[in-house]
């Protein structure tokens, strides 16, 4: 084969699996140049095979870097940790040729995060990618074939090899730790440094109209993660459609993109160059417009700094629901009484033997909980109680069977009992995998926290949508999620967030042709 033939079909190769990865995510961008490719071993990844998952993540890992960088922090000044700044998961469906995104808030607390036990999500990848794998798989029931991770630097490198991105700002905004400072309304033109102020800036404060140019009068955005999760779709978009007018099927810059970024990035052992090729194939006429981004529904707490079987875990959100596992189904392609896992028909209420402990301390709620539960079907084994994890607690309902392996998959029948569970209860739930927890005879055990409702026998719609009120993200509807009624009294939390909701005026966009507004 000629050189030129050679690099020709590499460029197409990359050209094709770069579009792809825009598409299932965008800020994993894995980029095809084998002998740059850095694997890394992962463990619990499930075997691919029809639908599958890919975890994208972007490591805070600043002595990682190539190159130390004051403005991220300096591993020499002792800024080492390492937390998953973004957490998304792509599901790819090649039998449906369909393409969705979920992305988990980096602050939700679940009780599987660290080895020893509960935290934030974000703090899981700390002791490894393996460990980040079984928190999402165990705690949220989803199962993952492959992990992409990328840094602040190999994001930065994407964006400058792809020429930067132009980026319409309707009003100043300014955000203190990102680095983010927009003087004025106007597009802008950004290369990979300040792209990556875009997409990590989370403490936003915007300029009032007719307002003072000090930064510190004017108010702040207050949301979080959560903005910064839907200022990153939008960038993703905005990303997409660059790429799609720039055209990689140029050699010249396909081999310059592979060989900026890709050194950077780190990819599961198991993500074979053949089966990269067999997704760019499947994929690659998918538009990043069609692709649902949808972002799992969360509880703010305001109850100040989380406290947690004797530990302060600061600011936390807290997973709801039912329209957390609504979410992941959506996501998934799946009803709310199929598994997540398998995609199988959740077991029957009878065929699930379940014992109810009273973690709140509210007098009666085990058998209160316990008598729903048996009058929907269940097998109740027993009551109980155990002390409160702190004074604002979730719902935990603890399941058993084998540990997941850290290779090959996990095989484990008391998983769909317990999101048979969960389909029952309303509020601050979330499951968790710790054999030592259930109840003998039990194959889940229900600690019950503060904010806990039972399900209707005939459950309502858990979601509304409504039609969208912009035109910049129409693929973005605002989804209302279902408020449960403990959660709706409680003055100590937020109403559940949004799946997905349009910008805000202040969030940046994609500039139009005449670089004089929005894109349309």
């Amino acid at each position: 084969m000629s050189s030129r033939r050679f690099w020709a079909r590499r460029a197409g190769v990359l050209g094709a699996l770069l579009t792809v990865i825009l598409l299932i995510g965008g800020v994993g961008y894995y980029l095809y140049l084998g002998f740059l490719v850095n694997h890394t071993e992962v463990n619990g990844l499930q075997a691919s095979g029809g639908p599958e998952n890919i975890l994208l993540v972007g490591s805070t890992d600043r002595c990682a870097l190539t190159q130390q960088n004051a403005a991220y922090g300096l591993c020499s000044a002792g800024v080492t940790g390492i937390n998953a700044d973004i957490i998304m998961i792509a599901h790819l469906d090649p039998a449906k040729g369909t393409i969705s995104l979920l992305s988990l808030p980096r602050d939700v607390f679940i009780p599987n995060a660290r080895k020893e036990g509960a935290n934030k999500i974000d703090a899981a990848l700390y002791q490894g990618p393996g460990q980040l794998v079984n928190a999402i798989q165990e705690d949220f029931g989803i199962p993952i074939n492959h992990f992409v991770e990328l840094n602040f630097e190999t994001f930065a490198k994407v964006v400058d090899a792809l020429g930067g991105v132009n980026m319409w700002f309707s009003q100043p905004i300014f955000d203190q730790e990102a680095g983010l400072n927009i003087h004025h309304r106007g597009c802008y033109h950004l290369d990979g440094f300040h792209a990556l102020q875009v997409v990590r800036a989370r403490h936003l404060q915007i300029q009032p109209a007719g307002g003072s140019t000090v930064h510190a009068t004017w108010p702040q955005e207050a949301q979080s993660d959560l903005a910064r999760i839907r200022r990153t779709h939008e960038f993703l978009r905005v990303m997409g459609a660059k790429l799609a007018a720039t055209g990689i099927s140029n050699p010249a810059t396909d081999v310059a993109l592979a060989q900026a970024v890709v050194p950077n990035l780190k990819v599961d052992q198991s993500f074979s160059e053949n089966h990269m090729l067999s997704l760019a194939a499947t994929f690659a006429s998918v538009s990043i417009g069609a692709v649902p981004q949808l972002t799992y529904p969360i509880l703010v707490s305001y109850a100040g700094g989380y406290r947690h079987e004797g530990g302060n875990y600061g600011d936390v959100v807290l997973p709801v629901q039912p329209g957390g596992s609504s979410t992941i189904a959506k996501v998934l392609g799946l009803t709310d009484l199929e598994s997540t896992w398998d995609g199988a028909a959740l077991p029957q209420p009878g065929a699930v033997k379940v014992s109810i402990q009273n973690g709140s301390g509210t007098v009666g709620q085990a058998g209160a909980v316990a008598d729903a539960m048996r009058a929907r079907g269940f097998m109740v084994t027993g009551t109980g109680n155990r002390a409160p994890t702190g004074p604002l607690g979730e719902t935990i309902v603890w399941y058993g069977g084998p540990p997941p392996p850290k290779s090959g998959n996990w095989v484990n029948p008391a998983l769909a009992k317990a999101q048979r569970v969960m389909h029952e209860l309303h509020g601050i739930v979330v499951m968790g995998y710790d054999p030592a927890r259930v109840d003998q005879g039990a194959d889940v055990t229900v600690v019950t926290g503060q904010d806990l409702d039972l399900a209707p026998v005939a459950p309502p719609t858990t979601t509304t949508v409504k039609q969208s009120t912009t035109t910049t993200v129409p693929m973005h509807a605002p989804t209302t999620v279902f408020d449960p009624a403990s959660v709706a009294k409680d003055p100590r939390l937020s109403a559940p967030s949004a799946t997905a909701e349009p910008l805000k005026p202040w969030d940046p966009t994609g500039c139009n042709a005449q670089g004089n507004g929005p894109s349309a």
